[in-house]
């Protein structure tokens, strides 16, 4: 996934961030071809452009999640005179994560801490933040569009850096690393939002050790990797202090959300998806795409969230082999399992948990993120579920920043959550 970024930036398409699952291209998967891995494939087969040397995996990936392979000064990250390097430490890192299989896979993001001493309870924490949907090439890669100040995720946690948290953003497995972008996997997304956790505790920031509490944030794909991360923090990464997570507009079902924006502005996202999940299950697109949808894969290969319009309004029936919606191929095996396993709300979280979601979201039904939280709830999780009144998808996306602010001030504070289940 690769493309120039988009000349063309608009607030209401920067700052979207959705997700989710269907339909889309592209070619053969080679399931020795691990995104994240040196040398590996797209799921088209298309040459990537060239990247950054900082973002090529070594040949040998550490098999310890979390462990730093390499670190860089990053440069104009919050302002384009780099004048915020007099207040804040950003640093672009390389580390050691897993695929939804296991295998060890480079992942590389952008970690900002303040200068400033910590003046809160304890040790600065690090709020572990996974950004809202991107796109699949490279070049939207969040470390490498903060660079370039093109990244729309800085409106939303810049008050927790103003608070005094440490953020790390994660660019997932294979945005930015060679590969196709696993986008909606939820064991690699939930992998990625960990391990940068833990290896952020290890990038030698003052005052930061293995002991520093975390705390786990996102919204759409963000809300989505970080409500995996929660649900799988205490088997994976049982050493790990979680005070608790946010998780905004959460694509908890993605055969609901199929559902929803097939055929809409954000098919986008169907198309994404699909390819995320044919390449983390090895699945050859020839089976269910048409010579249509396989060759539209290079095109969603290479294209970022900024040129959304260009992937808008497909149908996806127009793109499979028996002229079926994507939701209905995905309801039949062998991509039925498929789907199963990328339901959220099957485990519980050990932590508590602030579900958001616009109650008029266009993209990720309301009923979704309801539901999830009733799944957690049932489970015996802390969860306060908050209905936004601020419509569409991106619109649930501010209040859910001022949201976190509070919810993290009371965690890292010591404050228990009273859970609201059973009152929605």
């Amino acid at each position: 996934m690769s493309s120039a970024l988009p000349r063309r930036r608009t607030l209401a398409t920067a700052v979207l961030a959705a997700s989710l699952l269907t339909l889309a291209p592209v070619a053969a998967a080679d399931e020795h071809a691990i995104p994240g891995t040196a040398g590996a494939s797209t799921l088209s087969d298309t040459p990537e452009p060239a990247r950054p040397a900082f973002y090529e995996p070594p040949a040998q990936i550490p098999s310890t999640p979390g462990t730093v392979i390499r670190q860089e000064k990053a440069d104009n990250v919050l302002d384009p005179l780099d004048a915020s390097s007099l207040s804040y430490d950003a640093r672009r890192v390389m580390y050691s994560s897993k695929d939804r299989e296991g295998n060890p896979i480079a992942v590389t993001a952008l970690v900002v801490s303040p200068k400033a001493p910590w003046v809160g309870p304890g040790k600065r924490p690090i709020i572990s933040y996974a950004a809202g949907t991107q796109g699949m090439a490279d070049a939207c890669a969040p470390s490498r569009q903060l660079q370039a100040m093109t990244e729309y995720e800085t409106i939303f946690f810049k008050d927790l850096l103003f608070r005094g948290y440490t953020v790390a953003l994660t660019d997932y497995q294979g945005l930015g690393t060679p590969g196709t972008h696993t986008y909606m996997v939820r064991e690699a997304q939930g992998h990625a939002v960990l391990d940068l956790a833990r290896a952020t505790q290890r990038v030698g920031l003052p005052g930061t050790d293995t002991s520093t509490p975390v705390g786990l944030s996102g919204y759409s794909q963000g809300g989505g990797a970080a409500a995996a991360a929660a649900e799988m923090a205490a088997a994976y990464a049982p050493e790990l202090d979680v005070k608790g997570t946010v998780a905004g507009a959460v694509p908890a079902d993605l055969a609901a959300v199929s559902r929803q924006i097939d055929r809409s502005m954000y098919s986008a996202f169907e198309l994404y998806a699909t390819a995320g999940m044919f390449t983390a299950y090895h699945i050859d697109p020839k089976n269910f795409l048409n010579d249509k949808g396989l060759a539209l894969g290079p095109k969603v290969e290479s294209n970022c969230v900024t040129n959304l319009f260009d992937l808008a309004f497909i149908k996806s029936s127009t793109l499979t082999k028996d002229g079926r919606p994507m939701d209905q191929t995905f309801a039949e095996e062998p991509l039925r399992s498929m789907l199963a396993d990328n339901r959220i709300g099957r485990s519980r979280p050990s932590a508590p948990v602030l579900i958001t979601h616009s109650v008029s979201d266009d993209v990720i039904p309301y009923a979704v993120g309801q539901q999830l939280g009733k799944d957690w709830c049932a489970q015996g999780a802390n969860v306060w579920f908050q209905p936004i009144l601020t419509p569409t998808h991106l619109g649930g996306a501010v209040p859910t920043a001022s949201y976190a602010t509070t919810f993290f001030e009371s965690r890292f504070n010591g404050i228990k959550q009273v859970s609201n289940c059973g009152m929605y």
